[in-house]
């Protein structure tokens, strides 16, 4: 009776983490919140409804951990990625866990934004900004003032152990001449704290216990749009960005529909869908969604995936040693 029990609760449990029901023809792993997560399903399966999808949630740390152990074993439930960042798909392409594939849609994308190889495509701009509380005394415009004495003990900031987007934040900003973890040291001095994720930081300015905050475009821009006395800037030198890419698993047994599905979050149709969420969409000549300035009024600094990949490591030791391991 108890391991029908615990049949059951496992069952349960692993039911409670898919979006779909009934037989699927794909599974999908994604880092997206729920709500955006059925919102990309849904309009998968209204324009091919001959295709079932199911999609399991997670952050892309604990998703990734998932995946890798199914790959061990030999069996990965996943057909189709749509995760945070594009260093951990170069990762895995790097591993030979990805499947190649060429989307006719990619001709609509920068080709910064998209692997040349075909094993993964950037479906969105997630941008890392400052926000500020509007009772601030100063109205950031730069990065560099996070560092002066007006923002001494007022900065807020996720850590790039625990979010994935402060990371490639991290590594992308370090990058930039002028910059460095020289920077990050700056940061400390002055008074700037860094631990867990973007909601923290969001909840901390919104509040008004720190005035300034490091993080994601829509966060900010949602909750002004609520009444939250908040802004968000792009800096002048640029923002960092992820990308949330698509990708087909290695061995996928639906290959067929996971290009589908590739081709539907990179067409017009699909980055709509995006833009309706509230994001920055990754294809030309889409527009902004509400509240975000024109496309071509900030700047998108560049990563070099391949160097992330290689220095990931390093450059966690390295913001540990200034702000230790929250």
């Amino acid at each position: 009776m108890r391991n029908v029990l615990l049949m059951l609760m496992t069952t349960v449990s692993l039911a409670g983490m898919v979006g779909g029901a009934g037989a699927a023809d794909l599974t999908l792993y994604t880092s997206q919140p729920n709500e955006d997560a059925q919102a990309t399903v849904d309009g998968f399966m209204a324009a091919y409804p001959d295709i079932q999808v199911d999609w399991v949630r997670d952050g892309t740390t604990k998703l990734m951990a998932r995946l890798m152990a199914e790959i061990e074993a030999g069996n990965p439930a996943a057909d189709v990625l749509l995760i945070a960042d594009t260093v951990t798909l170069e990762r895995m392409k790097q591993a030979g866990d990805l499947m190649a594939y060429t989307s006719p849609e990619a001709s609509h994308y920068d080709a910064s934004l998209y692997d040349a190889d075909g094993y993964y495509y950037s479906t969105k701009l997630i941008t890392t900004g400052i926000m500020y509380n509007t009772q601030a005394s100063m109205t950031p415009e730069s990065w560099m003032d996070l560092v002066k004495p007006e923002a001494k003990g007022l900065v807020a900031m996720p850590s790039p152990l625990t979010s994935g987007a402060a990371l490639i934040h991290a590594q992308t900003l370090t990058g930039v001449d002028g910059f460095g973890w020289d920077y990050y040291r700056k940061l400390k001095e002055n008074g700037a704290t860094a631990s867990g994720g973007n909601g923290g930081v969001l909840k901390a300015v919104a509040s008004g216990e720190k005035a300034y905050g490091v993080v994601v475009d829509y966060m900010p821009i949602r909750e002004k749009a609520k009444g939250a006395p908040v802004e968000f800037v792009f800096p002048k030198e640029g923002v960092t960005a992820v990308t949330e890419p698509v990708a087909i698993l290695k061995g996928t047994r639906h290959a067929q529909a996971a290009q589908k599905f590739v081709d539907y979050v990179l067409s017009e149709k699909g980055q709509q869908g995006f833009v309706d969420l509230g994001y920055i969409p990754a294809r030309d000549g889409m527009p902004m969604p509400a509240g975000f300035p024109a496309r071509d009024s900030f700047k998108v600094l560049p990563i070099d995936a391949a160097k992330a990949v290689k220095n990931g490591d390093a450059d966690l030791k390295t913001f540990s040693t200034i702000f230790g391991t929250n």
